[in-house]
């Protein structure tokens, strides 16, 4: 399989870190915090701690309450946790 593009990876990480949290983002998250999301994105693909993250995202269970304490989107993603739609929080469950 061919190596996905940094660009991609970094998206692919921070959707599912986005999935971890609860956060749906079909649900409106993203359209919604469009400018949230695009900064996420940005510092997600300047994180210093890609292979942490990975290793993280392998080992935790599928629903966490908080991104870890070296995510530098902890603030953005807490933020879409709060004010997302109350009906994409549950479509999960």
């Amino acid at each position: 399989m061919a190596a996905l593009a940094p660009a991609k990876r970094q998206s692919i990480d921070l959707c599912r870190m986005m999935e971890r949290l609860g956060i749906e983002p079909a649900g409106g998250v993203v359209s919604r915090w469009s400018l949230s999301y695009a900064t996420a994105l940005h510092r997600c693909q300047a994180c210093p701690c890609k292979e942490t993250c990975h290793a993280w995202l392998d080992s935790m269970p599928i629903m966490v309450n908080f991104a870890p304490r070296f995510c530098p989107c902890a603030d953005i993603l807490f933020e879409m946790q709060v004010d997302q739609p109350p009906d994409a929080a549950h479509a999960h469950h």
